[in-house]
C-alpha cells in the first residue's frame, strides 16, 4: 500500500473515530475504541488492530455496523472491516498472521447504512418495534398510515419525550411503504436538516431548487419539529410545502418532543395544519413494556439477564428507552469481561456507579414552569388565594416537587407560601388519584416534565 493511500485511509479512520466519539458515551469510547488502530487497507477491507479478544468480540457484535457506516460515510471504497488482535506495542502484523484470525468478508449492504436517497435506516421496522400501552395508539395510527398513505390520517403528528421510540415508528412507516410500494417516493429528515437546506438555498440564491426538491415526494416525514421554533423563514417554507403535498394527497408525518400547542414561537397557521389529521402521543413505558423491551434488546446475547435482574431494571429504571439500552450495554460489557451472567447485586452496583447526576432544579424553577404552562402568574402559586385557576397548578407543583424531586412535605409547604404539610399531602394524593382516571391530566404532567 502506497504512502499516499496509507495516509488517506488513516485520515478516514481518524474521521470515523471522531464521529464515533460523538455518538457513544465517554466510558464506552475509552473502553472499546481508544486502544484501536488502523493496521492497513486491502481491496476495500479495513483491518483494525485491537488489544484483546474481549474488544474484538464486542466490536464485532455491538459496533460493527456503526463502525462500517462511519467509514463508508467518509469513503465509499470501504467494503468491510476486520478486527485483528495485536500484541501491545505492535502496529503491523506479518501477512500470514491475518489468515489465522477470523475475517468477516461480506458487506451486508441492506442492513448496514442509511439510504442516501430517503435517509431511512433499514433497522427500524414494525417487526423490531416493541408495542405496549405506552405506544399502542401511535402504533395503530402508524399502521393505518402505512397501509393507506395519504388517506387514513394526514398529517400524522406523534409527540413524546426524547428516547421513547418516535423515530423508530416514523422510519418504520417509511420502510414499510417503501417495501410494499417501491414506486412511491419516501423521504425522512430531521427538521434541523430542512432548516440548514433552506439557509443554504437562500445564501446561494437557489430557493427555487430547494422548493422543487421537497415537493416531489409521496411520503414526507419530518422528525423533531420543535427545532423550528423561532425560525420564521423555514416555517413559511414548510407551510407552503405542506399545502402542496396535502392538496395532492401526499402523506405527511411529523414528530416532536411535545404537543405542537406547547412549542413556543410556531406560527398559528402551521399549528392549524399540524392538528388537521391525527395527533398521538408516546408515553413512558409501563413495567410490562419495559420487561418486553429489555428482553427484546438482550435476545441472542451470549449472557442472558436473570429474570430478577430484568424485573429490577424494569421496576427501578425510569429513564428513556435509549437510556435503558445504554445500561443494558454496560451490563453486557461487564458480563463479557467476567465471562458470566451478572447477579442482581452486581447489576445494582453497576447502576449506582453509572447513574448520571440529577439536574439541579430549584423550587422556583418548578413553580415558574408550571405557572407558564397554565398561563398564570408565578406569584399566585405562592399566595393564599383559592381561585380555581390557581389551585390546580399549585397542587401539580406540589406533586412534582414530591414525586420527581423527592422533597419532604414540610419543605414543600414552607416554600410554597408557608402551608401546613398536611395540605401538601392532600394535594399530592389528589393529583395521584386523579391521574388514574384522567388521561388529559396525565398527558399534561408528561408535557410539563419534558420542559425540566
Amino acid at each position: 500500500m502506497s504512502d499516499t493511500k496509507t495516509t488517506n485511509i488513516k485520515q478516514v479512520w481518524e474521521g470515523a473515530l471522531n464521529e464515533i466519539e460523538l455518538n457513544v458515551s465517554r466510558a464506552n469510547f475509552t473502553t472499546w475504541f481508544k486502544n484501536t488502530h488502523l493496521i492497513r487497507e486491502d481491496s476495500g477491507i479495513v483491518y483494525l488492530g485491537v488489544p484483546n479478544s474481549f474488544v474484538k468480540e464486542w466490536l464485532c457484535n455491538k459496533y460493527h455496523k456503526f463502525i462500517l457506516k462511519s467509514l463508508r460515510d467518509l469513503s465509499l471504497n470501504v467494503r468491510g472491516v476486520e478486527y485483528i488482535i495485536v500484541a501491545k506495542g505492535e502496529k503491523e502484523l506479518p501477512q500470514d498472521s491475518f489468515e489465522k484470525q477470523t475475517l468477516v468478508k461480506e458487506l451486508p449492504l441492506q442492513d448496514l447504512y442509511i439510504n442516501k436517497e430517503d435517509n431511512l435506516n433499514p433497522k427500524y421496522t414494525f417487526e423490531s418495534l416493541v408495542v405496549g400501552p405506552f405506544n399502542e395508539l401511535a402504533y395503530a395510527a402508524s399502521q393505518a398510515v402505512y397501509k393507506t398513505p395519504g388517506i387514513a390520517y394526514n398529517p400524522l403528528f406523534i409527540y413524546g419525550k426524547t428516547g421513547l421510540g418516535k423515530t423508530h415508528i416514523l422510519q418504520a412507516i417509511g420502510n414499510g411503504i417503501k417495501k410494499d410500494s417501491p414506486d412511491k417516493k419516501v423521504f425522512y429528515l430531521p427538521s434541523e436538516k430542512f432548516f440548514l437546506d433552506y439557509v443554504s438555498a437562500v445564501q446561494a440564491n437557489k430557493i427555487y431548487i430547494f422548493k422543487e426538491k421537497y415537493r416531489k415526494y409521496d411520503v414526507f416525514i419530518m422528525d423533531d419539529i420543535q427545532f423550528l421554533s423561532n425560525k420564521k423563514g423555514t416555517q413559511e417554507e414548510l407551510f407552503h410545502l405542506f399545502n402542496i403535498l396535502y392538496d395532492n394527497n401526499k402523506q405527511i408525518i411529523f414528530s416532536s418532543d411535545k404537543h405542537y400547542n406547547h412549542i413556543p414561537n410556531i406560527e398559528e397557521r402551521l399549528k392549524t395544519r399540524f392538528g388537521a389529521g391525527m395527533i398521538v402521543d408516546v408515553a413512558d413505558p409501563d413495567f410490562e413494556s419495559k420487561v418486553a423491551i429489555i428482553n427484546a434488546k438482550t435476545q441472542g446475547s451470549l449472557f442472558k439477564l436473570p429474570e430478577e435482574v430484568v424485573d429490577f431494571l424494569a421496576g427501578n429504571f425510569n429513564g428513556s428507552i435509549r437510556e435503558i439500552e445504554g445500561m443494558i450495554n454496560i451490563i453486557q460489557c461487564q458480563s463479557q469481561i467476567k465471562n458470566k451472567s451478572l447477579d442482581l447485586i452486581e447489576v445494582k452496583k453497576i447502576i449506582k456507579n453509572n447513574e448520571k447526576p440529577k439536574r439541579s432544579v430549584s423550587i422556583d424553577d418548578v413553580v415558574g414552569i408550571v405557572a407558564d404552562f397554565y398561563g398564570i402568574e408565578k406569584d399566585s402559586i405562592y399566595q393564599k388565594t383559592r381561585r380555581k385557576e390557581v389551585v390546580k397548578p399549585r397542587q401539580i407543583a406540589m406533586y412534582l416537587l414530591r414525586e420527581d424531586f423527592k422533597m419532604s412535605f414540610p419543605t414543600i409547604g414552607q416554600k410554597l407560601g408557608g402551608r401546613d404539610h398536611t395540605t401538601v399531602i392532600h394535594s399530592c394524593e389528589k393529583i395521584r388519584m386523579n391521574i388514574k382516571d384522567n388521561q388529559s391530566l396525565s398527558q399534561e404532567l408528561e408535557r410539563i416534565r419534558t420542559i425540566f
